[in-house]
């Protein structure tokens, strides 16, 4: 099954993973961002897809 990795190394917490996918992601009340659920399903794939290629600075990835 896939999930969603995040490099938080990298992550400087844009929330532009949140705009794409607000059910996989979130940015919490420190701003850090937080994965509330990393599979990657049939329903959330295109999202998910969305984020990781939207993330300005590529800390997002899939693993399959």
């Amino acid at each position: 099954m896939a999930k969603v990795i995040a490099d938080y190394d990298l992550c400087e917490s844009h929330g532009m993973c949140e705009s794409f996918a607000p059910d996989v992601f979130e940015i919490d009340d420190d701003d850090y961002l937080q994965i509330e659920d990393p599979t990657v399903t049939d329903e959330n794939r295109v999202r998910v897809e969305q984020a990781v290629a939207g993330c300005p600075k590529a800390a997002l990835r899939i693993e399959e």
